[in-house]
């Protein structure tokens, strides 16, 4: 059994850095919020380096610090989420940009999920994990995953079918 070095920490991170932050962009909707807890996540990794043994894939563990500082941000900052506009918004209609317009919204609905179902989201459909990977990443039951990712789903499907029927017809 032996220890990590500091070598390896450098080395894991210029190897994952890039994926891990992309992960941590999609969990929390923007890529300056992502730095920031993607930096906190590795600081939190690095304090206990030495203690992971040599060998194993630190990544699991990182994500795991990954999403728990996503989803803490989250509830401390649930209360500033909903803005009062005077007016609505001009009804979209199709132009030339239709699939860019199309991920922008895919992603807006993907911020205003919960901060455990995004985490599911992202991390089995985006990370491609396994259902028992994703488990093992948060920290909870394979049903657990299950449940809130049907649930995810479906609550982008009802979003998107409601924000993107004017463009459809």
């Amino acid at each position: 059994m032996g220890r990590r070095d500091e070598k390896s920490f450098v080395e894991f991170v210029t190897e994952r850095g890039d994926a891990l932050l992309r992960t941590a962009a999609l969990m929390c909707g923007a890529r300056q919020d992502a730095e920031d807890i993607l930096q906190t996540a590795l600081e939190k990794a690095y304090r206990h380096w030495g203690r992971l043994e040599a060998g194993s894939d630190p990544e699991p563990y990182v994500r795991r610090i990954l999403v728990n500082l996503v989803i803490s941000r989250a509830r401390r900052w649930k209360v500033l989420r909903e803005i009062q506009m005077a007016r609505l918004p001009e009804t979209p209609t199709n132009s030339p940009n239709h699939s860019v317009e199309l991920r922008g919204t895919l992603m807006d609905e993907l911020r205003k999920l919960g901060p455990r179902q995004r985490a599911v989201l992202v991390l089995r459909f985006w990370e491609d994990l396994s259902e028992a990977e994703t488990a093992e990443a948060l920290g909870c039951s394979v049903g657990t995953v299950k449940s809130q990712a049907s649930r995810g789903l479906a609550r982008l499907r009802e979003r998107l079918d409601k924000n993107l029927a004017p463009l459809g017809r």
